[in-house]
């Protein structure tokens, strides 16, 4: 049959209006400790699922999770994976195992939010996965003999997770880094540079934020009657690397407030909720 490139547009566009992915954020939420991260759960797509690798990581949101006292909460917590012992690092090859069954049973479809948190913590039982697997398990680690697998690793499953039929955050601390500038001869002053970058192994600092569609840093603003209050980056902005693709429309500006379903109000996206759920 000869080619029609109707047919073939029409297979295309199609295959697109019905992608859900194309419906779904993915976010790597940077941030010092304690800067909100986890906190800004709240503000997501509801009912929402988080693997905590933080310990104590939950408890700021611990009236939305859904236990024997609450069981009306729309957050499931899955704390099992917090205090891996490094002499005996059993917390991330349980994690792929449990993440591995709910991809094929479809668990995640249940949800409108999925966040890993945080990037940090979990890469630290990445490494000890991998160090237990060599019989070194509490060890230094050795330059390209365990950061090289260790980086792989967190790689190949955030793409997997990349998959997910609902929005994905990942959560992440930032790295401090010093530049020096120049010193004044008469004063002994230094200048420096001080700029802030996702804190993990090596060029996963780079490769690792390019398959996030939206990069936001999140920082205190000021002490409110409430609380500290917080903002959003978005886009980049003196010492912090951040972007967004919901940006592309000019609909939102470089500092938002620290709240998923606005931003996606702003743009236009769906924010609704997915049913509650619902146990038998």
């Amino acid at each position: 049959m000869a080619y029609d490139y109707r047919k073939e547009l029409k297979r295309v566009t199609d295959y697109y209006s019905g992608d859900p992915l194309q419906k779904r954020l993915s976010i790597l939420l940077t941030g010092e400790t304690n800067s909100g991260k986890t906190y800004m759960l709240r503000t997501a797509r509801m009912p929402a699922h988080v693997d905590s690798f933080d310990p104590g990581g939950t408890k700021c949101i611990r009236d939305l999770i859904r236990s024997k006292d609450n069981p009306e909460g729309q957050v499931i917590a899955d704390t099992r994976y917090e205090n891996d012992d490094p002499f005996n690092p059993d917390k991330f090859a349980q994690w792929k195992k449990d993440t591995d069954m709910r991809l094929e049973i479809g668990y995640f479809n249940h949800f409108s939010t999925y966040m890993l948190d945080s990037a940090t913590t979990w890469g630290d039982a990445v490494m000890g996965y991998g160090m237990a697997g060599k019989g070194r398990a509490g060890e230094v680690p050795m330059h390209r003999k365990d950061y090289n697998p260790q980086k792989v690793e967190m790689i190949n499953y955030i793409k997997k997770l990349m998959r997910l039929p609902c929005d994905f955050i990942l959560t992440g601390h930032l790295r401090e880094i010093k530049k020096l500038l120049y010193v004044d001869s008469k004063t002994g002053v230094a200048t420096e540079e001080i700029k802030y970058r996702f804190y993990t192994t090596g060029q996963a600092v780079v490769t690792i934020p390019l398959l996030f569609d939206e990069l936001y840093v999140i920082r205190g603003k000021r002490m409110g009657k409430d609380g500290p209050e917080r903002e959003l980056l978005i886009d980049s902005l003196g010492e912090y690397i951040a972007r967004s693709r919901l940006k592309a429309k000019g609909l939102l500006d470089s500092i938002e407030e620290p709240h998923i379903k606005k931003l996606l109000r702003k743009v236009g996206m769906d924010y609704s909720d997915k049913p509650k759920l619902e146990l038998s």
